[in-house]
């Protein structure tokens, strides 16, 4: 099963952290394994408390459906979606923020950023994956 290791996920905060810079924001930054395990969280000072939080439930969302977490907004008030939800005790949030990483073919994990609007918070994520050079779906 393809993952992410520790090393990488380190790099994949630095990198989201370095592109919210560039943007003039403060965010979290939560990478997440092919199992949903929480392997890096990287919080800027001065940014939200509640940052952490959501960027490691969008990256755990983006790593279960295995597709960029805004994608899952538009389904999440469904009764199936508010079920499994529920299911996994409120572990992951159905909002733009998060992307998956995958290898081969095989989703290897997620980053996930909170703090800045939602498509900030999903181009930090992006440049996050793109500096290890994985891609997303």
């Amino acid at each position: 099963m393809a993952t992410v290791t520790l090393e990488e996920a380190i790099k994949i905060c630095d990198a989201a952290i370095a592109k919210a810079e560039d943007l003039g924001i403060r965010v979290s930054v939560s990478v997440v394994d092919s199992g949903s395990n929480l392997l890096a969280t990287h919080r800027m000072d001065g940014s939200m408390i509640l940052g952490v939080e959501g960027s490691r439930g969008k990256a755990v969302a983006s790593v279960f459906f295995g597709q960029p977490s805004g994608e899952l907004e538009a389904r999440a008030d469904r009764p199936t979606f508010r079920a499994i939800l529920l299911q996994y005790g409120g572990r992951f949030i159905m909002g733009q923020g998060a992307v998956p990483i995958s290898r081969d073919g095989q989703i290897a994990g997620a980053c996930g950023v909170g703090g800045g609007t939602p498509q900030e918070d999903e181009e930090c994520a992006r440049a996050g994956i793109a500096a290890i050079g994985a891609q997303w779906p």
